[in-house]
């Protein structure tokens, strides 16, 4: 049976207006069909980002599914008149995307966080009380130039799910430029979560993540997120001003579903 959700726009920016249970539904669809695909956890600081890069609203637009990942698109989405129970986080999905791989054995590859990082998540990960199947791990202090090895080493490990955190945009660019030269049927942009399961960073706790405040722990715990975070009151502006309140969508514009 066909999964069938929304898709919604944004400032320009596509959004599926999905649940967790959903996210992870499209997720193995994707390592069942070994079809290459790539997942994007939008935030409110990328759709800021994406309004004067618009190369950024044509990746979004490619993606085999792209989340609400933080308070500010929901809070964007629900002012437009679009019903979302709420986020689907990066780190969150990441997360779940580790169990379900733990269940199903998937093979998982780590790229990406300082030198040392991802050896260290591998083996967090492999000793864990149910441990995971990492196949192969490198850094994310490189050129674009050695992008050919390191797809290479990918390929040869044969992962089911890649989890890429250089960062966005970078992350994001580098999958979508490199997609089908990977072969890999997940491939998702995951952003500091690599130091998180390292062990190097803390996830924000459970009462700040209810709230949908991990922006502002992260910031209180990393004051130089401050030139970054200066983006949210200017998407805010945005949102206020380009998009009208609405009442709630009964029928979806527009339909998206997979196989």
């Amino acid at each position: 049976m066909s999964l069938v959700y929304e898709r919604a726009e944004i400032l320009g920016c596509r959004l599926d207006v999905i649940d967790m249970a959903g996210a992870l539904q499209v997720v193995q669809d994707a390592v069942g069909s070994r079809e290459p695909s790539q997942i994007i956890t939008l935030n409110a600081e990328m759709v800021y980002r994406a309004q004067h890069d618009r190369r950024l609203i044509d990746l979004y637009s490619k993606a085999r599914l792209v989340t609400p990942d933080g308070i500010g698109v929901v809070w964007a989405l629900r002012r437009a008149g679009w019903q979302i129970a709420g986020r689907v986080t990066g780190i969150g999905l990441t997360l779940r995307i580790l169990d379900m791989a733990r269940e199903k054995n998937w093979r998982i590859f780590l790229l990406g966080g300082e030198p040392g990082i991802a050896e260290q998540a591998a083996r967090k990960l492999a000793a864990s009380d149910k441990p995971l199947t990492v196949v192969g791990v490198h850094h994310g202090y490189f050129h674009d130039q050695e992008s050919p090895r390191i797809i290479e080493q990918v390929r040869a490990a044969r992962p089911d799910v890649l989890l890429v955190g250089l960062g966005a945009p970078r992350q994001d660019i580098w999958i979508a430029n490199h997609l089908q030269a990977l072969g890999v049927p997940v491939c998702i942009g995951v952003g500091g979560t690599l130091d998180v399961l390292a062990g190097k960073a803390k996830r924000a706790p459970r009462v700040w993540r209810r709230l949908g405040l991990e922006w502002l722990y992260r910031l209180v715990n990393e004051p130089s997120r401050i030139k970054r975070q200066m983006a949210l009151p200017k998407f805010a502006w945005l949102v206020l001003t380009k998009i009208r309140p609405a009442g709630k969508r009964s029928r979806p514009p527009r339909q998206k579903s997979y196989r």
